[in-house]
């Protein structure tokens, strides 16, 4: 039974950090790609960040380049999403998502395990 499991969201100012992480476990393939989502009220799950099965190759939604950095520790199942600086656009549920290949492109579709999300908000 997989299981994906996000936690570290929460309240935090403007200008703020906060580091998510998310862990996998139950996956029989060999090497998985994971992937950041998220969603605010009234708009479409949209792609944050997505790394390879190795870490070796991420990529980032332009609205978050430079600010936000992606990373995992595969001997710890783990994923993280270090966030800094902080803006109230970036408040919204955040999933992570696990796919059934070593890559994955930052669409949903590319993923096959979801968590139930983690919310963050950030106030102005």
């Amino acid at each position: 039974q997989v299981q994906v499991v996000e936690s570290g969201g929460g309240l935090v100012q403007a200008g703020g950090s906060l580091t998510l992480s998310c862990t996998a476990s139950g996956l029989t393939v060999d090497g998985y790609a994971m992937g950041w989502f998220r969603q605010a009220p009234g708009k479409e799950r949209e792609g944050v960040s997505c790394i390879s099965w190795t870490g070796s190759t991420t990529f980032y939604a332009a609205s978050v380049k430079g600010r936000f950095t992606i990373s995992r520790d595969n001997a710890k199942n783990t994923m993280y999403l270090r966030m800094n600086n902080l803006k109230p656009e970036d408040t919204a549920t955040y999933y992570c998502a696990a796919a059934g290949a070593r890559w994955a492109r930052l669409i949903p579709g590319d993923y096959s395990y979801w968590g139930l999300g983690t919310q963050v908000t950030v106030s102005s």
